[in-house]
């Protein structure tokens, strides 16, 4: 409706400037006819007048022949007819009402108009008609007319000039308020409606204008664009799922990986356990007390929950999972990752340990996704030390600002920090390390895929990794969260 008034104010602004440029022209115009008439008349009457006085003069002498001016302004309302002398001085009785120096045509005996004004309506026409007398000497006959018939003429004209103009103005004003709110107004706010519901996310119900000019134009090419946002919509819906899909299955492929790298570690911690079972079994077997019968079992119990907790640990981390965020304790989640990957460090003399791992620290994260971060960057610095050594992880609450292309503020985040005395990274890799397939590994050991998995959750779930790399002294890799709610 504001395009409406704006586009009314608009058009009676124009048309009031046009018409009171018509009216000024108008009034001019009229004046200048009124001023014309005025003349005219009074250089016809005082052409009559001057033969008339002419022929007085020499029948009947001077006195006469003036006194035929008196009667006439007498008869005249509102003209005034004067005998003058124009070499007659100021103040006399027949110096002439305007200057010597107007009246110079006169004294050389051709006709003088003049207009004076003397302010207000008092302003007077005066016309001067030269007349030769009998004297020898030339005279004139001074004609005046006041100008307020002329004045009440002008202000009526420009009074009804202004009502025209006031009346135009209203009546074009409602008219374009009407038509514009009908034909612009309201088709405007359905389109802001529309395209308000296409910000909300609705792309259906299409919007239908029957007139046929710019807005509904623009109705049908928003239509347009909807159907096809729509379309659009479903492709990357479908394309979505499937990325999602092979994500997944990208994952499942790379934990299944790990499981395989972490089978021998494994075979070789179940050993020692079935050893045990295997001889307190024989024991019982050839024959004992109840008491050392009862004890033995007890240990064959033992090492047996031992075994199943190992292959239960091992079978959770190998299984697929739909991603599913809840409050995790990290500490917890990194011992648990920790006593997964200790039987493959252990075949390699390289200790993975824990730094601080007493204080609860929460996030809201996937925990099967966020293990498989743990155990990618683990097994990653495990397989960087070929002569042993020492893997550390701490998870700690820190205040860091995020990189400008993660962006965000500066404020408090989770840093879980996998730390390894390896050979290091060099600095033409280092901006390659998240690259899908890219690996410097030795055949066997990796395929390329662990970091770059590691990456797409990290980000999936709002962090970002931080990568610090020396050759020859190892690297530290630190994944930054967004902290969660504590526990209460």
């Amino acid at each position: 409706m504001r395009l409406a008034i704006k586009l009314t104010l608009a058009l009676v602004a124009v048309m009031c400037a046009v018409l009171s440029l018509y009216g000024y022209l108008s009034v001019r115009r009229e004046r200048a006819l009124f001023e014309a008439d005025i003349r005219r008349d009074e250089h016809m009457m005082g052409l009559a007048l001057r033969a008339a006085v002419i022929g007085v003069w020499q029948q009947d002498g001077q006195s006469k022949a003036l006194a035929i001016l008196d009667e006439a302004s007498a008869r005249n309302d509102g003209l005034t007819f004067r005998w003058v002398w124009p070499e007659e001085p100021e103040g006399s009785r027949y110096s002439p009402s305007l200057p010597k120096a107007q009246l110079a045509d006169l004294i050389e005996g051709s006709e003088v108009v003049r207009l004076k004004r003397e302010g207000g309506k008092g302003g007077r026409f005066y016309t001067y008609i030269p007349v030769s007398t009998p004297l020898g000497k030339i005279g004139a006959i001074e004609i005046s007319e006041s100008l307020e018939e002329e004045e009440r003429y002008v202000g009526a004209s420009v009074e009804n000039t202004v009502v025209t103009i006031l009346a135009l103005a209203l009546l074009s004003g409602m008219l374009a308020m009407l038509l514009g709110g009908v034909l612009v107004g309201r088709p405007t706010r359905r389109l802001v409606d529309k395209t308000r519901r296409i910000g909300a996310g609705d792309l259906g119900s299409p919007l239908l204008l029957s007139q046929r000019d710019e807005l509904g134009e623009i109705a049908h090419e928003i239509n347009a664009m909807c159907m096809h946002l729509a379309e659009a919509q479903a492709r990357v819906e479908r394309e979505t799922s499937a990325r999602i899909a092979a994500m997944e299955q990208l994952r499942h492929a790379d934990r299944l990986n790990t499981v395989g790298k972490l089978a021998s570690g494994i075979a070789h911690e179940l050993g020692t356990p079935l050893n045990v079972v295997g001889g307190r079994a024989k024991m019982i077997a050839r024959g004992m007390s109840p008491d050392e019968a009862a004890e033995n079992a007890r240990i064959i119990a033992e090492q047996s929950d031992r075994m199943t907790r190992i292959i239960r640990q091992l079978l959770d981390f190998a299984r697929r999972r739909g991603a599913q965020k809840a409050p995790v304790d990290l500490v917890q989640l990194a011992r648990q990752t920790v006593s997964l990957l200790e039987p493959l460090a252990r075949k390699r003399q390289i200790t993975v340990r824990l730094d601080g791992g007493d204080q609860e620290i929460r996030a809201e994260v996937d925990p099967g996704q966020t293990q498989q971060v743990l155990t990618n960057l683990i097994v990653n610095g495990i397989q960087a030390m070929k002569g042993g050594g020492e893997v550390t992880v701490r998870v700690e609450r820190t205040r860091t600002t995020p990189p400008v292309d993660h962006g965000g503020a500066a404020g408090e985040y989770i840093a879980v920090r996998v730390l390894d005395a390896g050979e290091g990274i060099t600095t033409e890799n280092l901006p390659r390390i998240f690259e899908p397939f890219f690996t410097t590994k030795d055949i066997g050991e990796g395929t390329g895929l662990g970091l770059s998995v590691t990456y797409g959750i990290v980000q999936e779930h709002g962090g970002w990794i931080d990568v610090q790399s020396e050759v020859g002294s190892g690297s530290t890799f630190t994944v930054f969260l967004a902290p969660g709610e504590p526990t209460r």
